[in-house]
């Protein structure tokens, strides 16, 4: 039997009508072995099989942390620690890869994500958006949009003040995972869901989406969109560095390799390959107009962005005399012009 997609015990909260507004998974399981998943089929009463959140009490967890112990004590002892919680307990288990269907699975699936267990594109999210609430998420947690003008009051009348950090279907990256070597400098700015890279610097002004993030080594200044992968760099000073913008989402992914800069105000809607340069203010779609220089900055062709795609040793810029689109390379008109026509 091959492995299950995903496994986790997670905290949640629910409005006063038994809705599921967030989910919190401390250790999420990826790939969990066929002897976890047989184990934790015969706890769970309640599993029905396939993909499914299970909320459970205090005797399914003793049940669950007493099947598991000598297979995963980490699991065991994440069960046994919310036997006494006063807030809901989910178990979530997806035997596959399949569409969402509750928001204990979006949860997890934003997880793994953020927790680097898969990478952007790495599952399915179809459907996603429709499963999870428009929430009200304050220094009390998460609260249900009609029950936010009792909750103020309640706070009020207690001489508190119930701060409302945003209104929004995503929360924080941060409120649920910290990766490993990353800065961020205003946390608010990664959605839960982004796939934060090791080593990576997301200043005040940078932001993450879900289903989108860097690799490796980056310097965030600017947004990067949902479907968007940046690639590894070196270092901070040589690595991927973008104070623009990254634009994709739906069906789109754009890509950025290693060691590429996307200048300040500037934003591209294509896919770039390694050592890529976009010049500051500049923005380059797939339908853009570009002249493309050789190595000895003679005009060889105009095409298109998308003609350009996930090409390497790039340089975009604007001509400051004609406004001209331009892409600079350090190959010859000959080299170019196979390149550019080895389609046709």
């Amino acid at each position: 039997m091959s492995n299950a997609f995903a496994l986790a015990i997670g905290l949640g909260t629910k409005n006063s009508q038994g809705a599921w507004l967030e989910v919190f998974y401390a250790q999420p399981v990826f790939q969990p072995s066929a002897e976890l998943m047989a184990a934790v089929r015969g706890a769970l009463s309640d599993y029905e099989g396939g993909n499914q959140a299970v909320e459970v009490d205090g005797g399914d967890l003793t049940a669950l942390a007493d099947a598991i112990e000598a297979l995963d004590p980490i699991q065991a002892g994440l069960a046994r620690a919310c036997i006494e919680s006063d807030r809901p307990v989910v178990i979530t288990v997806l035997e596959s890869d399949a569409q969402p269907t509750s928001t204990p699975e979006v949860y997890l699936k934003l997880h793994l994500l953020s927790h680097r267990m898969v990478k952007p594109h790495g599952q399915n999210l179809t459907g996603m958006f429709g499963l999870l609430p428009n929430v009200a998420w304050t220094n009390k947690g998460a609260i249900d949009l009609s029950e936010l003008p009792a909750a103020q009051l309640e706070a009020r009348l207690n001489g508190e003040i119930l701060s409302v950090n945003s209104v929004d279907k995503f929360p924080r990256m941060t409120d649920y995972v910290v990766p490993a070597g990353v800065r961020i400098a205003d946390t608010s700015r990664v959605r839960l869901g982004a796939y934060i890279g090791e080593g990576t610097t997301i200043m005040h002004e940078g932001f993450c989406n879900f289903n989108a993030g860097t690799m490796g080594v980056s310097m965030v200044e600017g947004r990067i969109s949902a479907g968007v992968v940046v690639g590894n760099g070196s270092d901070l000073g040589g690595g991927c560095s973008t104070m623009g913008t990254l634009s994709g989402g739906g069906n789109i992914v754009i890509s950025v390799g290693e060691k590429c800069l996307i200048g300040a105000n500037a934003g591209i809607g294509i896919p770039l390959g390694d050592r890529c340069t976009v010049e500051a203010g500049l923005y380059v779609t797939a339908g853009t107009k570009i002249q493309v220089l050789d190595d000895q900055r003679e005009v060889v062709d105009t095409v298109k962005g998308r003609d350009l795609a996930g090409k390497s040793d790039l340089m975009f810029r604007r001509d400051s005399i004609t406004g001209a689109v331009q892409c600079v390379t350090n190959k010859s008109a000959i080299q170019l012009n196979e390149e550019l026509h080895k389609h046709n």
